[in-house]
């Protein structure tokens, strides 16, 4: 039995604990000429972006690269949040100490002493949350970086 419909607030509550709490999230990106890569990456949500972290020779890093938007998933099949966003490319040195300290707290791995690794700055441009079939019309809770709800 399906339970019912989440109101579209207790969505969103419950999609930024999932942003607070979850540590990692699967990442698609594609190349120039369209071919997908999809790599789970730990993430460090800040109460408006997501801050990834990968090698510079990795497919991710060379996608964003070149096209800097990203498709970003957490959670199952039947209880997904789903992210739209466009990245920003930083390096180390363009962190703070607490930012970088708190990715690295969260990730369990301090990318900052690798000369290879960028970070990428993640703003979601539309996010949307769903359960079951029940939930699919008012998945969308922010659309074009503003929440709906």
């Amino acid at each position: 039995m399906t339970d019912p419909a989440r109101p579209l607030s207790e969505r969103k509550q419950d999609t930024l604990r999932r942003l607070e709490h979850d540590v990692d999230a699967w990442v698609a990106t594609a190349s120039p000429d369209g071919t997908p890569y999809l790599m789970p990456l730990s993430f460090l949500w800040n109460g408006e972006t997501l801050l990834l972290s990968t090698a510079a020779g990795n497919p991710t890093a060379r996608n964003l690269a070149k096209s800097p938007t990203l498709q970003l998933t957490l959670g199952h099949t039947r209880d997904v949040v789903h992210i739209t966003a466009t990245t920003e490319t930083l390096r180390a040195g363009d962190l703070t100490d607490a930012e970088g300290d708190a990715f690295a707290e969260k990730a369990g791995f301090d990318p900052r002493p690798l000369a290879n690794y960028f970070y990428f700055r993640a703003t979601p441009t539309k996010i949307q949350a769903w359960r079951e079939v029940n939930e699919l019309k008012d998945r969308v809770l922010m659309e074009s970086s503003s929440w709906l709800v």
